[in-house]
């Protein structure tokens, strides 16, 4: 049985951590900001890595869950990275799983030069909540070439409840950017669409009972606004500076490929300007009230 590496236990990661090493693997994993999750994966058999180095070193399959493009990198390149380690131990073969929302760009750039040494990385960015992480039932988007993804497939299997192979690699961050896109733009939507109405005299809750149960209705409207009407800021965890990240990516991604967007530029740039304000943990819900208050409104 494989020995699988785990570097980013936030949010989404403790989950899929906890939930390999209840599939019976070997777990090592990277030391955090939050000691929380380590301590209790360690708890409960894993074993903890001193640096990333470590992990490649010791490790077959080694998961990233992290932010974006430069905290990858950071994991894999340098001396104290993932590539130097597993090169310092001889090994052959290797593969690194991103399940991070990053540039498509990047990651086939870290592709090719990982191939280079008989390594692979692959991407797996995740579709679902903290809560279905812990519960084992996310999505991955997967790119990857056939023979690697049928390798890594039971590893993927303890924590997901649906692996969609997208394409070769990169195409898998691709569609989780073009994924959030819609999702940022509905946050959008909705905040501005809520301070429309509010000048207007459309309260929250007036606006909710047309929408709720109409074809505008969806998954991402419901916690959106199990916020907007509960103040549950636990429905939607998402931070701004996340959306702002993805929304960007987005963007660049489109300037590259010469296709005009300027609505996935006008998304972009509102998210910028709540995290430019220091609004950047704030969770995408919360959107609505930064909007709102510009106006001098509150939607509370």
């Amino acid at each position: 049985m494989p020995t699988i590496g785990f570097a980013g236990l936030g949010l989404m990661g403790a989950g899929i951590a906890g939930n390999i090493l209840k599939g019976g693997y070997p777990l090592e994993v990277l030391a955090h900001r939050n000691r929380q999750p380590i301590d209790d994966l360690v708890a409960k058999g894993a074993t903890e890595a001193r640096d990333a180095a470590q992990l490649g070193a010791d490790c077959d399959i080694v998961f990233l869950c992290v932010t974006g493009a430069p905290q990858v990198e950071a994991l894999i390149e340098g001396e104290a990275g993932i590539r130097a380690g597993a090169k310092r131990a001889g090994r052959d073969a290797l593969v690194i799983i991103d399940c991070s929302t990053s540039e498509p760009t990047v990651t086939r750039r870290l592709a090719e030069s990982l191939a280079a040494e008989g390594f692979d990385l692959i991407d797996a960015p995740l579709g679902g909540t903290p809560t279905q992480a812990t519960a084992g039932e996310l999505q991955a988007i997967v790119g990857a070439d056939d023979g690697v993804l049928e390798r890594v497939r039971p590893v993927l299997e303890t924590w997901t409840s649906k692996i969609i192979h997208v394409g070769p690699v990169g195409a898998g961050h691709t569609m989780k950017l073009l994924n959030n896109f819609l999702a940022m733009g509905y946050g959008a939507i909705f905040a501005e669409a809520l301070t429309i109405g509010a000048k207007a005299g459309i309260t929250p809750q007036t606006f909710d009972s047309v929408i709720r149960g109409s074809r505008m209705d969806s998954g991402f409207y419901r916690t959106f606004f199990q916020y907007v009407l509960e103040r549950d800021r636990d429905a939607h965890r998402f931070t701004l500076s996340n959306a702002h990240k993805d929304t960007r990516y987005l963007a660049s991604l489109a300037e590259a490929m010469n296709v005009e967007a300027g609505v996935a530029k006008a998304v972009r740039d509102l998210y910028a300007s709540a995290e430019s304000q220091g609004d950047g943990e704030k969770f995408v819900p919360e959107l609505s009230d930064i909007v709102a208050s510009r106006h001098h409104l509150s939607l509370a």
